[in-house]
């Protein structure tokens, strides 16, 4: 029997519960006959945040993961989309590999992340060799999100860690503050600008500065569910998103 509404696909999408952002995006980013499950992570929200303590609830966050991956799999879904990035990137490319890895064999589904599917959408766009990115981390985990990107062939130019105090307060983040932090990563030197940190909401603000920047700008949103639609065959085009969802 096909599901009434996801008759084409039903995706499962887990994200921290403290994310306001991923579902809302994505949402926007539905075709017709395709369904997300929002499953969530259980992750309380830090009154204050420092370089350690990032990582210390990165560790917390990919902690809950299975927890959250188990009760997804009672919709019996086709397909999964991870809305957490930063635990994608740590260890770089091979561990990124491995994360997606240990996924897909507890599942026994496929599945879209964010790390590799930003690289995937770099390559999409052709000819993006320089890059340079935004994210609500800190220090230590911008240096493994280079190390990722590196590891994937991109020269990474430089980065902003916007150092947001707690996770709620990455949803936080406003259209100006991100907007000054574009103009602060371009240059001549950088075919691209990427953002990371899915609580961040960039889908939006990404295909307007990819206009008066005059080149790629990818929310990571945006490449994650574009990379878990073309990887199960589904090329409607999506408009109003920037061209990921509309030509490539």
């Amino acid at each position: 029997m096909t599901d009434v509404l996801g008759w084409r696909k039903v995706f499962a999408v887990i994200a921290p519960s403290t994310n306001t952002v991923v579902q809302p995006e994505m949402d926007a980013m539905r075709p017709a006959g395709v369904t997300h499950q929002f499953r969530d992570m259980y992750v309380e929200n830090p009154s204050a945040l420092s370089d350690s303590d990032f990582v210390a609830g990165t560790d917390k966050i990919a902690a809950s993961l299975t927890d959250a991956l188990r009760t997804a799999m009672t919709c019996a879904p086709d397909y999964l989309v991870m809305g957490v990035s930063a635990i994608s990137f740590m260890g770089g490319r091979a561990g990124g590999d491995n994360f997606l890895r240990q996924v897909e064999e507890f599942t026994g589904l496929r599945a879209s992340i964010g790390s590799r599917s930003l690289v995937a959408a770099m390559e999409a766009y052709g000819s993006i060799k320089r890059v340079a990115f935004v994210s609500p981390y800190y220090p230590s985990a911008n240096a493994q999100v280079r190390r990722y990107l590196e590891d994937s062939g991109f020269e990474v130019k430089r980065d902003v860690p916007l150092r947001c105090t707690s996770w709620r307060d990455i949803a936080q983040q406003t259209e100006s503050r991100l907007v000054q932090v574009l103009r602060e990563l371009d240059g001549d030197d950088v075919d691209a600008i990427v953002q990371v940190g899915t609580n961040l909401s960039m889908a939006r603000l990404a295909v307007s500065a990819e206009t008066w920047l005059g080149k790629p700008v990818i929310a990571i949103n945006t490449a994650t569910y574009w990379h878990a639609l073309r990887a199960n065959g589904i090329h409607d085009p999506v408009d109003g998103l920037g061209r990921l969802l509309s030509h490539l």
